[in-house]
């Protein structure tokens, strides 16, 4: 009998569907699965819905839902995480107070100055729930969903010796929509694709063997097709090769699209969700689930069919294959750099080929991106380098020099800009940030 152990279990949507995929695979049907979460009210719509999954597919599994993260943990074989550190109502404060500087950001869990907020209010709650793992499951495989991936996975990794990694679905969701595009069926795509999470690129996208990217060009060149995603094929035109996450975040993650409103109006009222005068289109949808999810869940909760069609995330396969019936698995997971990306920081988080085995988790060696993803690439980690240092040790100093170089933000504010905002992003965030004196 194996046990799962979700933390943050609330995030109602995936912490069904993954379930459900986990109670697919033979080896984890009689499975224990604890749900923790903070928040009454969501611990009770998951129980609920997970103990239906368990009926409705007539499985010997077990459902635990508890408050207590060491109950969860205790014993766990498989550990997921999905939190979030001071809710939707914090959160906006990373949206609001850039735009009101001028740097107009659109989804802000990333990377950037929202991005790195995020992550000082978070890295202490993960490296929390890691010494927990250490204590209470140590040899148990904990696969992150929480963002900002990046910058998480490189504090859990270089801080804890918790085996972890990191999942984004971008990956795989990208290849979908690109073999999709050039009409080819997804089971005779493969692909190599490597960088960091969602600025990944397909270094290869072949289609039975055979290169394809002329075949995506011609796709590209058609004005339906580009406007769906105007600013990640407006990058693939110009880079050559194709970037794995949606263009409302990467419209943000350089310096190209959002400096000035008339080049958001040109390449960004496309597949980012652009609305004038809205926060970005991410926060607007949370805004509006924080009156409607009742109601969403209770209308989801609603059907009577079980379909158990796997979803497209990655986790039931990885624990199946480090710890079910071993069958080899491979994935794009966030790893540390040491020997796999010849010229990005060794000791970076980076996002590359893994191979799952009863081994555990083997991450492949990529060689060198091309030189000129490889620049803007090891602009986005050493920044993340910089607030990773500045989250462990409570130093507002690297916090604003790692802001102080992102691309977005260096495009559109002088130095002193920068620190005025910082410094009223420390200020709102300031009773979620312990490693901080103020």
């Amino acid at each position: 009998m194996k046990k799962f152990a979700f933390i943050g279990a609330g995030s109602f949507v995936f912490t069904r569907n993954l379930v459900k995929d986990i109670l697919t695979f033979p080896a984890f049907q009689d499975s224990v699965i604890a749900l923790m979460d903070i928040d009454d009210e969501r611990l009770e719509f998951i129980k609920k819905a997970v103990d239906k999954l368990v009926e409705q597919g007539k499985y010997p599994a077990k459902v635990l839902a508890t408050k207590d993260r060491s109950e969860a943990l205790k014993d766990a074989d498989g550990v997921v995480c999905t939190v979030l550190s001071g809710g939707v109502k914090v959160w906006r404060n990373d949206i609001e107070i850039p735009k009101k500087y001028g740097v107009d950001i659109n989804v802000g869990d990333t990377r950037g100055p929202s991005g790195v907020f995020r992550a000082l209010r978070t890295i202490p709650l993960m490296l929390d729930i890691c010494r927990d793992i250490e204590k209470y499951c140590p040899d148990a495989l904990l696969l992150n969903y929480t963002n900002p991936m990046a910058m998480l996975c490189r504090a859990v990794l270089g801080q804890t010796r918790v085996r972890a990694t990191g999942l984004c679905h971008s990956v795989q969701g990208t290849a979908s929509m690109l073999a999709h595009w050039i009409g080819a069926p997804m089971e005779e795509i493969t692909y190599l694709c490597a960088g960091i999470n969602h600025q990944a690129f397909y270094l290869e996208f072949k289609w039975n063997g055979r290169d394809v990217y002329p075949l995506l060009r011609e796709a590209v060149s058609n004005p339906e097709i580009y406007n769906k995603e105007q600013v990640r094929n407006e990058m693939f035109l110009h880079l050559g090769k194709y970037v794995t996450e949606s263009s409302g975040h990467n419209s943000e993650y350089n310096a190209w699209f959002r400096k000035r409103p008339e080049l958001i109006e040109k390449y960004c009222t496309c597949g980012t969700g652009w609305n004038p005068g809205k926060y970005g289109y991410v926060l607007d949808i949370y805004l509006g689930r924080e009156k409607s999810w009742k109601e969403d869940i209770i209308k989801g909760m609603s059907d009577e069919n079980l379909d158990k069609n796997r979803v497209r995330e990655y986790a039931a396969c990885i624990f199946n294959a480090v710890f079910g019936d071993n069958t080899l698995f491979e994935f794009n997971g966030n790893v540390r750099n040491f020997g796999l990306i010849d010229n990005l920081p060794e000791g970076c988080c980076v996002e590359v080929p893994v191979l799952a085995s009863k081994r555990g988790l083997s991450p492949m060696h990529v060689g060198r991106l091309p030189g000129h993803l490889a620049v803007l690439l090891n602009t986005s980690t050493r920044c993340e380098e910089l607030a990773v240092e500045g989250a462990i040790e409570g130093d507002p100093r690297k916090v604003f020099h790692a802001i102080c170089f992102d691309p977005l933000t260096s495009a559109v504010l002088s130095l002193a800009e920068i620190k005025k905002m910082v410094d009223e992003m420390f200020l709102a965030s300031k009773d979620y940030l312990p490693q901080f004196k103020f």
